[in-house]
């Protein structure tokens, strides 16, 4: 597997504005799932925090850090599908552990 396609742990993830994958925690309103989202500033539409709006035009969804599994990059164009939902334990950080 390409090292830009495994799971990452969020602590990791982009705080840029760019958009990534993520797996969305399993609840009571359905199975874990992958959507695309970014980190968003504070705006006229809430505080800062992981947003997505790709998945559902015309909706900005906003996430909860503790909602969020693990993120990836997007893939490169023309890769077959999407990746599955992460669903063994927490992704451990690799480097800086427990800063």
């Amino acid at each position: 597997m390409d090292e830009t396609e495994q799971w990452r742990n969020m602590a990791s993830a982009p705080r840029d504005g760019s958009r990534i994958l993520v797996t969305v925690r399993s609840s009571e309103q359905g199975p874990a799932e992958v959507d695309m989202a970014y980190w968003a500033r504070a705006d006229q539409f809430g505080e800062e925090g992981w947003r997505a709006s790709d998945s559902s035009p015309g909706r900005i969804v906003e996430y909860a850090e503790p909602e969020l599994r693990c993120w990836m990059p997007l893939p490169t164009a023309g890769r077959g599908s999407m990746p599955t939902p992460w669903e063994g334990d927490d992704v451990p950080l690799v480097d800086g552990e427990g800063i």
